[in-house]
């Protein structure tokens, strides 16, 4: 389908802009766009509380938002909470299981978690005096099932990890290993980090078989602060808020306050409203697209940029050449990765340099810092070809080879 993105027609320091940071947010079509600009123009009230005909509009279109964000991840629309942001999502999640931790029970994570699903789960160990058991790194899955098999034990509590890896961009085998852990003990829960799933890939939660998945808007060409959190319905019993004032209530007295039924317990104070109707716009473009046509494209495009840079003498590259989901990480002899990624940015070429909110992984691949560029649905293999002759340059440029 053709779409519109204004911010392409953009020139960065007089040449054609080639965005590759695409891991880290994509850009937004001018129909995501056209939808926040006719909201706040056409639409903007509050939602929830109005009987009044903006109000009345607004409540109608964010309820057909959340309808729309179940069905493309194959949930019901009570099963999915609003939040800022796949961030906030685990940290809901997390809070919950406060007062469910004991010491000396085990949480299981993965070394190639971003630190949004590793830091709470530490922090939460650290707190309850609980174990935090790190699986190892598999360059090929994020990690093995065998691994995952061996550290299942009577103590596990919680098991979350990514399905796709924001560094590694391989796909970790997330449905075997819900299947696996349940078989071990059917009470243990289960969160899986989506952000970069949903955006590359046809997902369905009922068949993954997790308790959690979440998931960013702003990965997926929406809005900033709007995420995901699906939450199974026998799950959602055991949820507590992170988030306590209004809107997420029955009743409130001097002496008590009564919550609200359902996910809207989970979504106090005012929401991110014309957010949420972007995004609603975004995933009827991604719908249009076909996500199994997008996941087949980003992976075609990540092996053809993957063997472009493989022939560049002095760069190595960690991402796999298949299923890389069209994210590359990759390092060049003798050269900082942020050198890399300025002298790249005076081409036009926006990639991201650094740990990229990951340094367990990091340290498990032996570097401290990496360069990372990924490709989106408006990249082309001419976009992978800019990538390989600016990294040439740069070796020119400091190495003089």
């Amino acid at each position: 389908m053709t779409l519109s993105f204004p911010i392409l027609r953009r020139k960065i320091h007089g040449k054609r802009l080639v965005y590759l940071d695409n891991a880290a947010t994509t850009q937004r079509p001018k129909e995501v766009i056209d939808a926040l600009s006719d909201f706040y123009a056409s639409h903007n009230a509050n939602i929830n509380r109005g009987v009044y005909a903006l109000s009345v509009e607004a409540t109608e279109r964010w309820d057909a938002a959340r309808e729309r964000v179940a069905r493309f991840i194959h949930a019901l629309p009570d099963e999915i909470i609003f939040t800022k942001g796949t961030t906030e999502a685990i940290n809901i999640v997390a809070h919950s299981f406060e007062s469910g931790i004991r010491p000396g029970d085990e949480v299981i994570v993965t070394v190639a978690e971003h630190h949004a699903n590793f830091v709470p789960w530490q922090a939460l160990c650290k707190r309850k005096k609980a174990r935090l058991v790190v699986l190892a790194l598999d360059k090929k899955t994020g990690f093995s099932l065998l691994a995952l098999r061996k550290a299942l034990s009577p103590k596990t509590r919680i098991v979350a990890f990514s399905m796709v890896s924001n560094v590694l961009g391989c796909a970790t085998p997330s449905k075997e290993a819900c299947a696996l852990i349940r078989k071990h003990d059917d009470t243990i829960s289960i969160l899986i980090d989506g952000a970069q799933a949903v955006s590359h890939m046809p997902v369905d939660v009922a068949r993954l078989g997790c308790d959690f998945f979440a998931f960013s808007a702003h990965k997926m060409l929406g809005p900033f602060g709007v995420g995901v959190l699906y939450c199974k319905r026998t799950a959602l019993l055991s949820l507590e808020p992170l988030i306590l004032g209004g809107d997420m209530i029955e009743s409130v007295s001097v002496n008590e306050t009564v919550f609200s039924k359902g996910t809207r317990k989970f979504e106090g104070g005012t929401q991110n409203v014309a957010g949420v109707i972007g995004f609603d716009a975004a995933i009827g473009i991604l719908e249009k697209e076909g996500m199994a046509h997008l996941h087949k494209e980003l992976n075609d495009i990540g092996t053809y940029a993957w063997d472009l840079l493989s022939k560049v003498s002095g760069v190595t590259l960690h991402s796999p050449r298949r299923g890389n989901n069209g994210i590359i990480s990759f390092s060049v002899a003798g050269i900082h990765p942020h050198d890399i990624a300025s002298l790249l940015d005076s081409e036009g070429i926006a990639i991201r340099a650094g740990h990229h909110c990951a340094q367990p992984l990091m340290g498990a691949l032996g570097i401290s810092t990496c360069c990372r560029a990924s490709f989106y649905m408006y990249n082309t293999k001419k976009d992978a070809a800019a990538l390989q002759r600016a990294v040439k340059k740069a070796k020119k440029v400091f190495h003089g080879s």
